[in-house]
């Protein structure tokens, strides 16, 4: 009799955990969108209140109703957070996820006001979590291309590793030719300095603080202006091609490690292998 109404009370909290991660995580149904709307426009509202607490002349005339503003969306915050640790089977593997890590920060510089003055500023965190209106505004389209975005530039990053090592190495070189040709009477005074100007070039940032004056020194500064511009095409290149290699991803959560970007015919999580 005693394990039939705790099996009675297990499935009951089942169905609710699962119904708060439906709500919560989900954004497929009339009410997960509405909680995701409804959390869009209080992180909107609570990053505009921080902002306006550091104007003086706002802050000054309305002090306590932003302060009031910051507690209020705090508590509505943690409350939530705790939602999400609750209704997920694996909570550690949500609370250390990206996400849930941008949660934990978006409600910890208000309770660390109370200790160290200023941290609220910090607040400005929560702007982050506006992350998620890829995944309230269909969904497919916009969450999916992010999380293909995102794919491709892992799956590439050996590449783009060894094309920033090759930059990093062509920048040296570059600025200890500089240093060589050009010398400290025009301001190449060191390899390091030099370095900087070639890396300000090469990205076509220009500051014009350091430039070249002799004939040598502006041809090699013109080759690499034109390096630069080149160098362009190759991350451009190897993420593309990698884009080609992926399909199209849902928006569905797992309800065990909260993880998205499983396929559209997808059975099992891809990251836990929980049923979906």
């Amino acid at each position: 009799m005693v394990s039939e109404v705790a099996k009675r009370n297990d499935s009951g909290s089942s169905k609710m955990q699962a119904r708060i991660h439906e709500i919560i995580f989900e954004a497929d149904t009339p009410t997960g969108k509405f909680f995701d709307v409804a959390l869009l426009v209080s992180i909107v509202a609570s990053v505009l209140a921080v902002s306006l607490e550091s104007v003086d002349a706002v802050d000054s005339k309305y002090h306590s109703q932003l302060v009031f503003i910051e507690w209020f969306f705090t508590i509505l915050f943690t409350i939530e957070y705790f939602l999400r640790l609750y209704s997920t089977r694996e909570s550690l593997k949500y609370s250390t996820s990206f996400f849930g890590i941008v949660d934990l920060l978006a409600i910890l510089p208000t309770y660390l006001s109370l200790a160290y003055a200023g941290a609220q500023s910090l607040l400005v965190i929560r702007a982050l979590r506006l992350l998620r209106v890829f995944r309230v505004f269909k969904l497919s389209r916009y969450l999916g291309e992010a999380n293909v975005l995102s794919q491709a530039m892992i799956q590439s990053k050996d590449r783009i590793i060894v094309f920033l090592s090759t930059i990093t190495i062509l920048s040296f070189i570059t600025g200890a030719g500089m240093y060589l040709v050009e010398g400290p009477k025009n301001g190449f005074t060191s390899i390091p300095q030099s370095v900087y100007w070639a890396i300000t070039t090469l990205t076509s940032t220009g500051y014009g603080d350091t430039v070249p004056l002799t004939p040598v020194g502006k041809m090699l500064a013109i080759l690499i202006m034109v390096m630069g511009y080149s160098l362009i095409i190759v991350p451009t290149g190897i993420i593309s091609n990698e884009l080609m290699k992926i399909g199209d991803i849902s928006t569905q959560a797992c309800l065990a490690c909260s993880k998205e970007g499983h396929d559209y015919n997808a059975k099992h999580c891809k990251w836990c292998g929980e049923m979906l």
